[in-house]
């Protein structure tokens, strides 16, 4: 593996950015802002290397962009109703920066922070450490996020976290993919399967109600391959709250701990596919729908909705305050330790 090292300037400090090239010629690039996914270089049917993810131009971009492109968020990724939660009867109260409620740790999450980094043999290490109190969350925290890239064209992402307070933590990638090439246009016909039966209904600020809903006879059934465009616009009540897809997916014989594959995303025009396995309950699923605005793209265009899918492993938003929900606790002496794998084909 050929790992080259660059950096360049932003307002939060010096962004290092990591290339990794397999023996193939393909590659991925990663950055230390934000422990993101910058781009990702696989073949198409043809062979033709195109970057399928989702980025901006510059660097510095990616500091408190709308869509969080490819970045690690947190100590919260997804929401929490109205920025509040209680763990062992003491209250805690976040930023408010979704509508009514908290979302992704918060405007200074871990997504705008500037990570440790260091290359491990095949891998780069990000390290955050995050203070008590930060965004309003106990604990001091320390993450990491270990990305590996090989010769199968396998990119895989293990997050881990420890604190020395009980806290609560949610983590994963929020890399939007474009299987054609990331400056091709909509993602509306590729087609996309689910290994998930049900999934987390909301109330109209996107907060789950708690309920696990069955997606059958529903616009939600992914559990076949289907277009993703097929029923994006129907008339039903979850995506007219999203304006399209941007719900949480219950895995189907989630097992804690066990790596499972647990979505497929492909495109006839490109010839490409990509699997994603994780060892999470969930998977948000986020069509891009409010992705026109955002900064100048790595090719120099600019992105509209839908032009890019989020499939983005997690545990359940709201769960610290959802008792039915998987726990999101975090104790001491405990470790967090979570696997996303991109599979590129």
């Amino acid at each position: 593996m050929k790992i080259e090292k660059t950096v360049a300037q932003s307002s939060k400090g010096e962004i290092t950015l990591y290339t990794l090239t397999n023996a193939s010629g393909a590659n991925v690039t990663l950055s230390s802002l934000g422990a993101g996914i910058v781009s990702v270089n696989v073949p198409d049917k043809n062979g033709n290397l195109s970057n399928v993810v989702l980025g901006y131009k510059e660097p510095a971009s990616y500091i408190a962009d709308g869509p969080c492109a490819g970045k690690v968020p947190g100590r919260f990724a997804n929401r929490i109703a109205l920025g509040h939660f209680t763990l062992d009867g003491k209250e805690y109260t976040l930023a408010i920066n979704n509508g009514p409620n908290a979302l992704h740790g918060g405007p200074e999450g871990f997504q705008n922070q500037i990570w440790d980094s260091a290359v491990d043999g095949d891998s780069v290490i990000f390290t955050y450490h995050a203070k008590d109190g930060e965004e309003g969350y106990p604990g001091n925290m320390t993450v990491t996020a270990v990305y590996t890239w090989n010769d199968a064209n396998e990119l895989s992402l293990n997050l881990k976290a420890v604190t020395d307070k009980k806290t609560v933590v949610n983590l994963t990638n929020h890399v939007y993919f474009n299987l054609d090439g990331e400056n091709s246009g909509s993602v509306l016909d590729h087609e996309m399967k689910l290994e998930a039966s049900r999934y987390l209904p909301t109330d109209p600020t996107q907060i789950p109600t708690g309920e696990l809903a069955p997606v059958k006879d529903t616009p939600m059934d992914f559990t076949e391959f289907k277009a993703i465009g097929k029923d994006i616009h129907a008339d039903f009540e979850p995506l007219k709250i999203g304006k399209g897809y941007d719900h949480c997916w219950v895995i189907d014989g989630y097992t804690k701990g066990e790596l499972k594959s647990v979505a497929q995303l492909r495109s006839s025009k490109s010839g490409r596919s990509l699997e994603v396995s994780t060892t999470q309950p969930g998977m948000q699923i986020y069509t891009g729908n409010w992705l026109a605005g955002c900064p100048e793209s790595i090719s120099g265009g600019k992105y509209e909705d839908y032009d890019g899918v989020a499939i983005e492993c997690q545990g359940f938003p709201d769960a610290p305050n959802k008792p039915s929900f998987p726990s999101p606790v975090l104790n001491p002496g405990e470790e967090y330790n979570e696997t996303i794998v991109f599979k590129f084909n």
